[in-house]
């Protein structure tokens, strides 16, 4: 039996207050909610039990903060085998909140609270630099300060360690050193992002192209339902479809695609194969409610892929 591989992940931990209704409000509107859940969450904490439920060596470097729910998201980690030595804690403050609407279709509209997660500081990546270095592959998004994500990315780059980024929420301002990644994946709105350029202009292959050309050793643009546009600095590109499924919720779908396939990667799978295993991964979790229940395992992503007919 091969050894479980290392993944390493750098990001934010959530209590998520998810909000179902029929369709997200207007500005300046009220409407009338279905139901309200506290559910785990943040993109961090995400990926983390993503890759954990496929059976890797997860350690999670980030903070909670000092109130009722701190103790409950350390737990729910820990439920989820995920290594929590280095998940601080920060006194006189408030772990991280997202206040999440999620309509009908499964579209949804997200506000976050950073709270203890951006007290993060690059120090906390100097004490937790042994498990980025001995990890084979780093995730990363943009829920904490960048300063500690670029020096998370410096460990990783001096080590060998492989490097996905999820740049979620898009920043203002691409610094230096934020592409210097193997791997980006945003979706369709975040790569029109960092491009500056409409959601609504861009075509999926040359953003992606362009995207490549910017640092990263390949681009991957999630399409939801439509699956991977991936591109690599080479030029060469493809489209990896999805699965159909009914969306109910797409808050962790991007999450459970970044695990899924830095899991994938690190057991030495084709880049292409490992998109293939993130898209169903990606898939199952947007048909379910919540984002970390919303996660699958490996038995339901290797039997989707199955009934899909998909080698993954």
């Amino acid at each position: 039996m091969p050894a479980a591989p290392r993944i390493a992940v750098v990001g934010s931990i959530n209590m998520d207050l998810v909000v179902r209704c029929g369709r997200l409000p207007r500005p300046g509107e009220t409407i009338i909610a279905d139901d309200a859940r506290e559910i785990p969450g943040g993109k961090g904490a995400n990926q983390a039990v993503a890759a954990a439920r496929l059976g890797a060596k997860v350690s999670m470097i980030g903070r909670v903060g000092s109130d009722s729910f701190a103790d409950r998201l350390l737990d729910n980690l820990r439920h989820e085998r995920v290594d929590t030595a280095h998940t601080l804690r920060t006194e006189d403050c408030a772990s991280g909140l997202a206040i999440i609407s999620v309509e009908a279709t499964g579209e949804n509209s997200i506000t976050v609270v950073p709270g203890a997660n951006g007290h993060m500081t690059p120090n906390d990546i100097d004490a937790a630099s042994d498990k980025i270095e001995r990890a084979e592959v780093l995730l990363l998004q943009l829920e904490i300060p960048m300063e500690v994500v670029l020096a998370a990315i410096r460990v990783a780059r001096d080590a060998n360690t492989r490097v996905i980024l999820d740049p979620a929420p898009v920043p203002d301002h691409v610094p230096n050193g934020l592409l210097d990644v193997d791997f980006i994946c945003p979706n369709e709105s975040e790569a029109a992002a960092l491009l500056g350029q409409s959601a609504d202009s861009i075509e999926d292959v040359i953003a992606a192209k362009s995207l490549a050309k910017r640092g990263p050793g390949t681009a991957i643009i999630t399409l939801g339902s439509r699956g991977a546009v991936v591109c690599e600095t080479s030029g060469l590109c493809q489209h990896i479809p999805s699965i159909d499924v009914q969306a109910v919720d797409t808050t962790a779908a991007g999450d459970a695609f970044a695990g899924a396939f830095g899991v994938s990667l690190a057991e030495k799978s084709s880049i292409l194969d490992a998109v293939r295993f993130g898209c169903i991964a990606g898939a199952i979790a947007a048909s379910r409610i919540g984002a970390q229940p919303s996660i699958p395992i490996r038995s339901e992503i290797l039997q989707v892929a199955r009934d899909s007919q998909r080698t993954i």
